[in-house]
C-alpha cells in the first residue's frame, strides 16, 4: 500500500517537473482526465493571491460527444460500433473547459506535491517546484474551490511551504451575513497564534463601461476602472479614504460610434483599406459618405483653384509655411481641464489634404483614384492651378507639386499600384498633421517623442500601424478628458507612457493602460456608487513567513469552475435595482515549516 502511494506520487511529481523544465511543453494530460497546465498569468487566482511566479494548474478534462444528426430517432440512442469508430468519436469530442476536481483527490494531489517539497522526505527534489494550485468542485461544507501550495526556499533548499485554501459563496444582497473586519481578524488570530496583525483594502469601481438596461447588459468598447489600495481598513466595504493609491485601468476598442473621434476612426477605416489592397491587390471600398462622385468633388476643387488663379488672388509658386506641431490654438491651461473640442480638425488644411478629404468620402473604385490624380496632375502641369503645400510635404503629388514651382515637374505613370500607393500617402501625411496638432497644440508631447510615429523611413504597411496605434492613444485620451474631466496634471505623464509603450509593444485594443491618480480627482465618480470588487486582507508575520487571511466581495463570481445559484431579488417592483448582489471569497493560509 506505501510502496503504491510512494510510486504515484512519485509519478505525479515527475510530471510536474516535466512542466517545469525549459523549452518544455505548457500543459500534459495526467492519467486519463486530469489536465496539468504551466500558467504565466491564472487571472482568478491573480484577483485573488498576490504573485508574480508562474502557477502549474490542475483541473479535470472532461469532453462531450456530439452524435450525428441525421440518424433515424427510432435507432438506439448510442451510435454501434460499426457505425461510429473510435477515430470518427475523437473528431466529435469538444473539450467544454476547466473542471473541478473532487476535494478528496485534489487533497491527495496536494499532498503528494508537499511529500516532494519535504527535505526530510528520502524522495524529495533538490530543488522547488513553481506553486501548484488545483480546482475543486465545492462539494465540501465549506464551499472549497482551490486548493493552493508554494513552497518558501532557504538559498535553494525549501525550508517551509504555504498552503492556501479558497473557499467560496453564491451572491446575496444580505451584507449582514458577511463576515464582520472583527470576525476576520480573529479567525487570522486563531489560526497563526498572531499578537499584532496588519490590514490592507481594496476596492475597485467601474466609471466607465457596460451599462444594464432591462435587465440586459449592453456592452461597452470601453472601460475605464478605478482601482484603490489602502492600509489599515476599518470596516467591511469601507470607502477608499483620500489617502488611498488609486490606479485608473483603460481598455478601449476604436470604432465606438459613439465616440467623439468616429469620423476619424472612418477616415482610419478607408486608410486601411487602401493599405489591404496595396497587400492584396482587391480592396473593399467603405460605403461612400458624399453622394456627389469623386471626380465631381476633385474637379469642383481645380475649378475653384483655377478661378483663383484667373482673379489673381493667389500668389505664383507660394508655398505654405507651416511648420509641424505649431498651431494657433492656444495651449491648455494647465490648472484646468483640458476636454474642450475633441475633434482633430485643423482650419490649415494644405491642398492635398483637401484632395484627400474629398477623395475619401467618395471614392469607390480604382479607376476614381486614377480620374482624379490624372485631373489634377494635369492641371499642376499645364499651369492651371498652382497649389499650395508645405516645402516639406511627405507625399508624392505634394514632392510632384513642389517641383512644379520650379518647373521641374517629372512624369508620373498612373497604373499598377501607384495611384493607391499615392493616395495613401496623402491620408496618412493629413492624419499624422491632425494628431500633431492636436498633442502638440495642448503641450502633451513633443515632435521629438512623436517620431516613431511620424517616420516615413518604414514601408506604408508599418506607417499605417503606427498612425492606428497614435489614434488609438488619443480616442484613451479623449474619454480621460471628455468624460472624466481629468487635468493636464494627469494626461500629460500618462500620454508619454502610452506613447513609450507602443514605441516597443505591437498595436493592441485589449491592453490595459494604467494611470496613477489622486482619489479626489475621480471622488464624484465612486462615492456614490457600489464598487464591482472590494476585498480585506489581514496578515502578519515578514518576508517569506509572511501568512495572510483576505476576504472578497464581488459582484460577479471570482471562481469560474463552478455554478453558483442565488436566490437573491435581482430587482424592485417598478424594475429598478435595488442592491447590487455580492458574492463572497475567503482565503486562508497556512504555513508549515519543514526546518
Amino acid at each position: 500500500m506505501g510502496s503504491k502511494m510512494l510510486k504515484d506520487a512519485n509519478r505525479f511529481v515527475a510530471s510536474l517537473k516535466l512542466l517545469c523544465q525549459e523549452k518544455a511543453e505548457d500543459e500534459l494530460l495526467y492519467e486519463d482526465d486530469i489536465q496539468i497546465s504551466l500558467v504565466k498569468h491564472e487571472m482568478s487566482l491573480h484577483k485573488l493571491v498576490c504573485g508574480n511566479l508562474p502557477v502549474l494548474v490542475v483541473w479535470k478534462k472532461v469532453s462531450i460527444l456530439h452524435l450525428p444528426q441525421d440518424r433515424d430517432e427510432t435507432e438506439d440512442s448510442l451510435p454501434s460500433e460499426d457505425i461510429l469508430n473510435e477515430e470518427e468519436a475523437s473528431e466529435q469530442q469538444n473539450d467544454i473547459g476547466p473542471q473541478p476536481l473532487s476535494l478528496t483527490k485534489a487533497r491527495q494531489l496536494m499532498s503528494w506535491y508537499t511529500m516532494s517539497q519535504n527535505p526530510n522526505m528520502p524522495s524529495a527534489l533538490c530543488s522547488p517546484l513553481l506553486p501548484l494550485w488545483v480546482r475543486c468542485d465545492m462539494s465540501d461544507p465549506i464551499g472549497t474551490t482551490w486548493l493552493g501550495a508554494e513552497p518558501v526556499s532557504t538559498g535553494n533548499k525549501v525550508s517551509a511551504i504555504k498552503l492556501y485554501t479558497v473557499c467560496s459563496k453564491g451572491a446575496t444582497e444580505d451584507k449582514s451575513s458577511f463576515l464582520s473586519l472583527d470576525e476576520l481578524m480573529q479567525l487570522h488570530q486563531k489560526r497563526h497564534r498572531a499578537s499584532a496583525v496588519e490590514t490592507k483594502g481594496y476596492a475597485q469601481y467601474n466609471l466607465f463601461g457596460s451599462t444594464v438596461v432591462e435587465n440586459t447588459v449592453i456592452e461597452s468598447q470601453c472601460s475605464v476602472t478605478a482601482v484603490f489600495k489602502w492600509s489599515n481598513v476599518e470596516k467591511i466595504f469601507q470607502m477608499p479614504p483620500q489617502s488611498s493609491e488609486a490606479v485608473l485601468d483603460i481598455k478601449l476598442a476604436i470604432g465606438d460610434i459613439k465616440s467623439p473621434l468616429y469620423e476619424t476612426y472612418k477616415e482610419l477605416e478607408f486608410l486601411e483599406a487602401l493599405a489591404q489592397g496595396l497587400q492584396t491587390g482587391e480592396a473593399e471600398w467603405p460605403d461612400p459618405t458624399d453622394p456627389r462622385s469623386a471626380v465631381d468633388l476633385t474637379k469642383a476643387l481645380v475649378e475653384e483653384l483655377e478661378n483663383i488663379e484667373r482673379t489673381g488672388q493667389a500668389q505664383t509658386g507660394k508655398v505654405v509655411e507651416q511648420k509641424e506641431g505649431k498651431t494657433d490654438m492656444p495651449a491648455a491651461d494647465k490648472g484646468i481641464s483640458i476636454y474642450g473640442s475633441a475633434g482633430l480638425d485643423r482650419g490649415d488644411l494644405d491642398f492635398t489634404d483637401q484632395l484627400w478629404v474629398k477623395m475619401r468620402s467618395s471614392v469607390t473604385s480604382y479607376q476614381d483614384i486614377i480620374d482624379c490624380l490624372k485631373m489634377v496632375i494635369s492641371a499642376v502641369k499645364h499651369g492651371k492651378i498652382k497649389p499650395g503645400v508645405p516645402k516639406n510635404s511627405r507625399n508624392s503629388l505634394g514632392r510632384l507639386i513642389l517641383q512644379s514651382y520650379k518647373q521641374q515637374m517629372e512624369d508620373v505613370s498612373l497604373s499598377g499600384l501607384t495611384p493607391v500607393h499615392m493616395l495613401l500617402e496623402m491620408g496618412l501625411d493629413k492624419m499624422r498633421k491632425d494628431y500633431i496638432n492636436y498633442l502638440i497644440g495642448r503641450e502633451l508631447t513633443t515632435l521629438n517623442n512623436l517620431s516613431y510615429y511620424l517616420s516615413t523611413e518604414v514601408d506604408l504597411q508599418e506607417q499605417v500601424t503606427r498612425v492606428k496605434k497614435l489614434h488609438h492613444l488619443l480616442e484613451i485620451l479623449v474619454i480621460c478628458s471628455t468624460f472624466l474631466n481629468l487635468h493636464y496634471e494627469c494626461l500629460f505623464p500618462f500620454i508619454q507612457s502610452c506613447l513609450k509603450y507602443y514605441k516597443t509593444s505591437p498595436y493592441d485594443e485589449e491592453h490595459i493602460f494604467q494611470m496613477q491618480i489622486r482619489p479626489v480627482m475621480i471622488s464624484n465618480f465612486y462615492q456614490k456608487e457600489e464598487p464591482i470588487v472590494w476585498g480585506v486582507e489581514v496578515f502578519s508575520g515578514q518576508g517569506s513567513r509572511e501568512v495572510r487571511t483576505s476576504f472578497h466581495l464581488s459582484d460577479q463570481p471570482l471562481v469560474d469552475h463552478v455554478t453558483f445559484s442565488s436566490d437573491f431579488n435581482k430587482t424592485t417592483v417598478n424594475g429598478e435595482k435595488e442592491d447590487t448582489a455580492f458574492f463572497s471569497t475567503l482565503v486562508t493560509h497556512s504555513l508549515i515549516n519543514f526546518i
